[in-house]
Order: structure tokens, then C-alpha cells, then sequence
């Protein structure tokens, strides 16, 4: 069974993009316009990693990101955050609300296949 991935932006092209990326390589994709859509998919049926745009409406990223963690289903969810936001500060945010990882978009496809490897390895489960 191929790992599943949950990408949650608000923007429909964005979210494309990362499918036709990820989905190229084998990988199951779902996927919300914004955060609270995704915390409703995430409780219904947990994905394998999750792609988290920090600036959405109504539940932003970090909340997100947050509200997993705190969570014992969801606390060790791996959890990339994909922002245009790439400052020092943001990436301490994102990383202080419990991402495995911060990434600036745009991302190529090499880097963002390389991410969501590393870090699907590191779950027991799914490793290869």
C-alpha cells in the first residue's frame, strides 16, 4: 500500500502542483482547501505525512500543526509546513508548533520528494 500524504492549501493551483508531484512517484494523495477541513480529515482517517500551508483563513497552519501535537492519536504525525514565509522567525514558529520540517516555497519537485522520503523513513511502518 502506497504511504498517503494530505496536502492542506488554500490555494487550488498549489495544491495541484503537489499532487501531480507527489502522485508521479506513487504516493496516495487527499487533500483540504484550509486547516480546519484538514483537522476534520485528519480525525476521520490519518494520512501517513501531512503537507501544511502556514497562511490559510480560518485555521492557519501553526494552529493546525499545534492542535496534532497535542493530540496522542496525532502527536507523531509527520508534519512538513510549506510557506512563502521563510524568515528566521517564521521557521522558529513552525518548528516550535511541532514540524518535522519547514520548507520555503516554491520547492522543486526533488526537494519536496526528498523531504516526504526522510520522513516517511522514520516512521516504523512505512519505512521500506
Amino acid at each position: 500500500m502506497n504511504p498517503s500524504i494530505l496536502i492542506v492549501d488554500d490555494e487550488p493551483m498549489t495544491r495541484n502542483l503537489l499532487r501531480l508531484m507527489l502522485e508521479r512517484v506513487g504516493f496516495d494523495i487527499s487533500e483540504a482547501g484550509d486547516g480546519q477541513e484538514a483537522l476534520d480529515m485528519v480525525a476521520e482517517k490519518q494520512p501517513d505525512l501531512l503537507i501544511l500551508d502556514v497562511m490559510m483563513p480560518h485555521v492557519d497552519g501553526i494552529t493546525v500543526c499545534e492542535r496534532l501535537r497535542a493530540q496522542a492519536e496525532t502527536a507523531v504525525l509527520p508534519i512538513i509546513l510549506l510557506s512563502a514565509r521563510t524568515s528566521p522567525e517564521a521557521v522558529r514558529m513552525g518548528l516550535e508548533a511541532g514540524a518535522n520540517k519547514y520548507v520555503g516555497k516554491p520547492v522543486s519537485r526533488e526537494a519536496l520528494i526528498g523531504h516526504v522520503r526522510e520522513l516517511l523513513k522514520a516512521v516504523p511502518q512505512i519505512a521500506d
